[in-house]
């Protein structure tokens, strides 16, 4: 039988502009395994652990995507709010994970991120100053589409529930 997986997708968010540009995957896992610790303690740590892992990392937009087993994903979003700072290269850095979307599997999280990106893309539209940057937006939302049908993969499987 498959394991069921859920995908849980972030952004980082960070008033430091430094923050996006230099956070790596293994900085986002290891600061969030480190938050499910302190508030579920050893044994959320061990629940969320089996397999959880950073699936896709976007440092321009601050998008994160995370795997982890459906029965586990509460512990995981419920630490996430504890993720306060993020560390590279020996620098520290502040932040917050927003939770975006929580999904079955990664097609229905990528149909999630356009749908988002497109909504922050019209509220720019709207406050635009000037012909030039509105055709910018303009230019930027007609982008945003799915180009092709990617056939599913293991980890993308279906088990009909997006809770």
């Amino acid at each position: 039988a498959a394991v069921s997986r859920r995908y849980v997708l972030c952004e980082v968010v960070s008033e430091d502009p430094w923050c996006r540009q230099c956070i790596e995957d293994r900085a986002v896992g290891f600061a969030i395994r480190d938050a499910i610790g302190r508030v579920h303690g050893d044994y959320g740590l061990a629940c969320c652990s089996v397999s959880f892992t950073v699936k896709y990392l976007n440092a321009y937009t601050g998008v994160v995507l995370l795997r982890c087993r459906k029965d586990s994903y509460r512990l995981l979003c419920s630490a996430l709010p504890f993720v306060r700072q993020l560390e590279s290269r020996n620098q520290r850095y502040s932040c917050a994970l927003n939770t975006l979307h929580v999904g079955g599997t990664i097609r229905t999280c990528q149909k999630f991120l356009i749908q988002y990106n497109r909504r922050q893309l019209l509220m720019l539209l709207q406050n635009c100053t000037n012909e030039e940057e509105r055709w910018c937006v303009r230019k930027s939302l007609l982008s945003c589409s799915l180009t092709e049908e990617q056939p599913q993969s293991e980890d993308e499987e279906d088990d009909g529930s997006t809770e």
